[in-house]
Order: C-alpha cells, then sequence, then structure tokens
C-alpha cells in the first residue's frame, strides 16, 4: 500500500475491508472502534493520518443507525486529525431505498443521510449500485458508482449455458437493470408485473415474456425479507421455466428473508460481499457470495493517484 494512502476499517464489514487493504499491498490502519458502555460509537485513530489520503470501508447496512453514527463519527476523528481528503467507501448504501417523496409529510431519507456525510467532512463518495441513480444528486462532493454486475456476469457465464438463460426483472422498475444483464448474457427478457400494497409486500401480478424450459434469473439490486423473490421464483415455475436462480448485488435479508429462501423454489441465489452474510445465511447452502474488493481496490487505487474511474463504472 502506498505509505500516503490509509485504510480505515469500520465495523461493519471487516472482512472486505481487510480483502481491499490486502489488494492494495498493506492492511487497515490500526484504529479503535467501538462503542462505550452507553452504546455511543467510540472512534481512536491509532496511527497519524495528517496530510494523508484516506478511505473508510463502510456499510450502513444493519445496524443501519448504528454503522451510520460510526460512519459519520470516524470521518469527523480523521477530519480533526488533519487527514488532507476523506472518501467515505460505502459498498451498501443504507437509505437509499427512501429516495423520493412518497407520502405527503414523508421524508427523503436518502437525501438526509448524505447531507450528513457531508457535513461530517467527508470530500468524496466510492460506493456500489445504488438503489436510485439520482442518489449521486443529493451530494455536494464527487460521487463515484460502480456496479457489481461485472463480478456477477463472469460467474453467471463459467456456471450457467447462456442459450438455456432468460433474465427476469421482478418489477417494471427494474427492467432497465435486468436488460443490461440480459444484453450482456445474450439472453431473452421477461418482465414480472406487481402490485406493492405496502412496504416489504407485493402480489405478483403477471409475466410477460417467455420462460418455459428456461433457467431464470431474477435480477434486483436488493433482497430484503425476499417476499418479492419467492413469490417471483413462484410464479416462474408455475410458468413452466427449468429452474430459477436469483442475483442480487446487496443481501440485506431482514426478517423471515433466509428462512423464505431456504424453503422456496430458488435453486442458488447470487450474492456480492457488500454486506457480511449472517451465520444463518452462511449456513443457507442456496447462497454463492461473490467478492467486489478488486473493483472497490482497483477505484480506490485510482482515485488516489488521481487517474479516471469511468471504465469502472460503466453499465451498459
Amino acid at each position: 500500500m502506498m505509505n500516503d494512502l490509509i485504510i480505515i476499517a469500520g465495523n461493519s464489514n471487516l472482512s472486505l475491508a481487510e480483502a481491499i487493504a490486502k489488494d492494495l499491498g498493506g492492511k487497515p490502519a490500526e484504529a479503535k472502534i467501538g462503542r462505550f458502555s452507553d452504546g455511543e460509537s467510540r472512534v481512536e485513530i491509532g496511527e497519524s493520518v495528517r496530510g494523508r489520503d484516506v478511505f473508510i470501508i463502510q456499510s450502513t447496512c444493519p445496524p443501519v443507525n448504528h454503522n451510520l453514527m460510526e460512519l459519520l463519527v470516524i470521518i469527523d476523528a480523521l477530519k480533526r486529525a488533519s487527514a488532507s481528503r476523506i472518501t467515505a467507501v460505502l459498498p451498501y448504501y443504507g437509505y437509499g431505498r427512501q429516495d423520493r417523496k412518497v407520502a405527503p409529510r414523508a421524508p427523503i431519507t436518502a437525501k438526509l443521510v448524505a447531507d450528513l456525510i457531508t457535513a461530517a467532512g467527508a470530500d468524496r463518495v466510492l460506493t456500489i449500485d445504488l438503489h436510485a441513480g439520482q442518489i449521486q444528486g443529493f451530494f455536494n462532493i464527487p460521487v463515484d458508482q460502480l456496479f457489481a454486475s461485472d463480478v456477477i456476469l463472469e460467474y453467471l457465464s463459467a456456471t450457467y449455458k447462456k442459450e438455456k438463460l432468460v433474465v427476469v426483472s421482478p418489477d417494471s422498475g427494474g427492467v432497465e437493470r435486468a436488460e443490461i444483464y440480459a444484453k450482456k448474457l445474450g439472453a431473452d427478457l421477461a418482465i414480472i408485473n406487481k402490485r406493492r400494497s405496502e412496504p416489504n409486500e407485493a402480489k405478483v401480478m403477471n409475466l410477460v415474456g417467455e420462460v418455459a424450459s428456461k433457467t431464470a434469473v431474477i435480477i434486483d439490486d436488493i433482497i430484503d425479507t425476499a417476499g418479492t423473490l419467492v413469490g417471483a421464483a413462484a410464479a416462474l415455475i408455475e410458468k413452466g421455466a427449468a429452474e430459477v436462480i436469483a442475483v442480487a448485488t446487496h443481501a440485506v435479508l431482514s426478517g423471515p428473508a433466509i428462512e423464505r429462501i431456504a424453503g422456496s423454489k430458488i435453486k442458488e441465489v447470487i450474492i456480492t460481499n457488500t454486506i457480511p452474510l449472517s451465520e444463518a445465511g452462511l449456513a443457507c447452502s442456496k447462497f454463492r457470495v461473490l467478492s467486489v474488493h478488486k473493483v472497490l481496490a482497483e477505484a480506490i487505487r485510482r482515485i488516489h493517484h488521481g487517474n479516471s474511474v469511468s471504465s469502472l463504472f460503466k453499465n451498459d
């Protein structure tokens, strides 16, 4: 690792931070990051960061509020220690689904989080697969959004026969994402039309496209409670799909998600390590975890040297 580049590992995703640092030729900086007895975040950086280029690796995944607060406290500590530049590396951007007003007097929390990160003192943000692209515009500092698609496509191409695949969007909002995968795989596209009655609840309504005798690949950015995913898989099997696999960058897996997936028709769930898998998730044989550490490390290397990162976030 370059002498003036520092990696700080928040507690949300230590294994990913260590893999990134190793790829850069070093290890995360010495730091005591934990909690006081009353639950407040406690941060003490164990080495000088004065005049250095610092990258904080911290997914704002569950427990979201604690990990977000820990990130803000780390940024403040680094700012007060005279770091020359502070980049918040957020493999998963929590609150990203609250990106617009969906009801009267509702917040736009994704914007609030952007304001908090900026106010804390971050100079730049590096992230993967934002739920909504407009979140980049919520910041008044540079935001680089990377995509996990190349890592996932490499695995799909090596594991499944392309001529047997059909890419499926689980809702109309994900069609653009599914089209990108279908184009790169040379596969057909299908769309599930659903109606969501309330948050985390969805009802599958109709299927547009042909999936009979095919391996259906459901593409999404986030798996949360897995209700939509499991319902989509059941609908695809009913329509004659030979098998169903699921792909998502961020495995939030809250509530009954793992239990639902384990008991579902889904053959395999391909996710990345932007969010660490729980013990229950690790015990479920259906999950295949791919690492995004190399693309993040390369982006950090280029940002540090002032080189272009545009080639890393092309997703078309």
